[in-house]
């Protein structure tokens, strides 16, 4: 059996951002979930993040069709058989508390629902300003790891 972790939007796309500062870390946890060591859980509104995010980046980059590409990106999460894609009205509601209680991203409290329900652990690219003042709450109530710890 694998280790879970719940991925944030960051982590797959500073993966895919092979210039990004912890693009090797967030490789080395993709890498992870590939081999089967660890078993990604992806809350459904992160795969629509991804998808905003990443046809940006491929725009940018100068991709003829960023929107085609940034859409092979998600099936592959959403088809790959180390990702369990997630959604349901206990994980909207757990979300909702999360954000009742916290007041952070939407997509954040998500992220740690599913971390909870599924005991998993938490990964993200790194502390946003938001989290900074809730670090220590946070980690009493769920396994958070950021990328930004294993420079």
């Amino acid at each position: 059996m694998s280790s879970k972790v719940a991925l944030d939007t960051s982590v797959i796309v500073e993966y895919i951002d092979k210039r990004g500062e912890l693009h090797k870390q967030a490789e080395l946890v993709i890498s992870a979930i590939n081999s089967g060591k660890l078993t990604a859980i992806v809350p459904h509104v992160v795969l629509a993040e991804v998808f905003y995010v990443a046809s940006r980046i491929y725009s940018k980059l100068g991709f003829k069709d960023p929107l085609d590409k940034a859409e092979k990106l998600v099936k592959w999460l959403n088809y790959h058989p180390y990702v369990e894609t997630i959604s349901g009205l206990t994980l909207d509601i757990e979300a909702g508390k999360i954000k009742y209680s916290y007041r952070i991203a939407l997509t954040d409290c998500y992220v740690l629902a599913a971390s909870k329900i599924y005991n998993a652990t938490a990964v993200f690219k790194k502390r946003e300003k938001e989290i900074l003042p809730l670090e220590n709450k946070l980690k009493r109530s769920y396994r958070i790891i950021f990328l930004e710890d294993y420079k």
